[in-house]
């Protein structure tokens, strides 16, 4: 019997697409009948030519894109030949089951992973920061990585993802990819979450989340002290790089911004306040929630500083590399201005929380608001490393009673 069957890649654009990456997926035809795949990556619109249905360009990044579509391309015709040397049954699902390596009609764990992603990828930006959409990418490729060592397949049917899987995969992530533990709970849980929709939309009996008790621990907050604060401060610096990395550093010790909500600071985030002050008010990317900075005087000078610098032009605040490159810039400025601290542009952010606020006796809800955190209990993982605040507060105090103690006895 013959057969017409064909493969076509596209990109596949939700109908909230606001201009971002959008997936690229397999589109099967056989005999006028349709299947869909995907591919696990994706590419801008601007790049894709949907006429060939391939990246664009000849810059390396749209090669080793077009590299693997067409190896996925050789791998769907191979299964297709598999099918017709030996007699099978052709169909779509036949097809789509030999080139996913699983039985017709199987729904597998990375079905539905990638079914998540795609959901999210168009939110981001509304309900979902880029940051949360990468992490689940990247659980994507742990779980696919996990399944090709353990059982020597390219996917799994999602219904023998059982409690053997969620433990055999927590030491995976433990021992081969060499994970922290709180990194390792992290990507358990959202595991848990994949599990837990399908469950919910009754794809699968029984959860085996249940009785999985991953716990993070707790871990220091480092931050710099005001000595260290003042050496970097201070320090002047013959290259142009290291003292804009150093000032943007700088900027966020004294407002507390975390590295992606000062990369987007722009004019429009600094209004008046409630005071007649200058402050920052904007929506934090990674938890949506609003937060007020009152602009203290050193941050004001960094703000002035660069107001006609030419990367500034038009609508941004501050020259603002990116986050592998400050940390990288950091590391170097650490080293020369003697600070014995693995500085990154987050320990701007817990200098902020501490040395610059709570030890100088700012409330920890005030504090809590200004970091834009959604629950106090955050907020207070930095409050237990103020000993030195308290230290100095029951100093004066025990000054204080004994100085009563000692009236009272020339009294006597």
């Amino acid at each position: 019997m013959k057969t017409n069957f064909s493969v076509l890649f596209y990109l596949k654009r939700q109908k909230n697409y606001e201009g971002d990456v959008a997936p690229i997926y397999i589109r099967l035809t056989l005999n006028g009948k349709r299947a869909e795949i995907s591919t696990a990556r994706s590419c801008h619109p601007s790049l894709w030519n949907s006429f060939s249905g391939r990246a664009s360009g000849k810059k390396e990044e749209s090669m080793t894109l077009n590299f693997q579509l067409d190896q996925l391309q050789r791998k769907v015709y191979d299964a297709y030949k598999s099918l017709l040397n030996a007699n099978e049954e052709i169909s779509i699902a036949s097809i789509k089951a030999k080139f996913q390596g699983k039985e017709i009609n199987m729904l597998s764990i990375l079905d539905v992973i990638d079914e998540h992603n795609d959901e999210m990828r168009a939110l981001v930006g509304k309900d979902y920061a880029p940051g949360t959409l990468k992490r689940f990418l990247v659980l994507r490729k742990h779980v696919q990585e996990f399944i090709q060592k353990k059982y020597k397949l390219e996917d799994l049917d999602l219904k023998k993802v059982d409690q053997k899987f969620i433990s055999d995969f927590d030491f995976y992530i433990r021992s081969v990819k060499k994970c922290s533990n709180n990194y390792t709970v992290k990507v358990l849980k959202s595991v848990g979450k994949i599990i837990n929709i399908s469950h919910h939309n009754k794809l699968i009996e029984n959860n085996p989340f249940i009785g999985y008790k991953g716990k993070t621990k707790k871990t220091d907050r480092f931050f710099m002290d005001e000595d260290e604060l003042q050496k970097i401060t201070d320090k002047e610096f013959s290259s142009e790089r290291l003292g804009t990395v150093r000032d943007v550093f700088l900027f966020c010790c004294y407002t507390g911004l975390a590295y992606t909500d000062v990369k987007n600071l722009r004019k429009n985030h600094i209004n008046k306040g409630i005071d007649g002050e200058q402050w920052i008010v904007k929506v934090r990317q990674k938890t949506n929630t609003r937060s007020a900075i009152p602009i203290l005087p050193q941050a004001q000078v960094l703000l002035d500083k660069y107001a006609d610098h030419p990367i500034c032009d038009g609508n941004m605040l501050l020259p603002v590399l990116s986050n592998q490159k400050m940390n990288e810039y950091l590391h170097e400025i650490a080293t020369i201005c003697g600070v014995d601290k693995k500085l990154t542009t987050h320990i701007a952010r817990h200098t902020f929380a501490t040395t610059v606020t709570l030890l100088n006796g700012v409330p920890i809800e005030s504090v809590s608001q200004m970091l834009g955190h959604t629950n106090i209990r955050t907020t207070q993982q930095y409050a237990k490393v103020v000993d030195i605040k308290v230290g100095a507060d029951m100093a004066r105090l025990r000054e204080k009673l004994a100085q009563k103690l000692n009236n009272k006895k020339s009294d006597g």
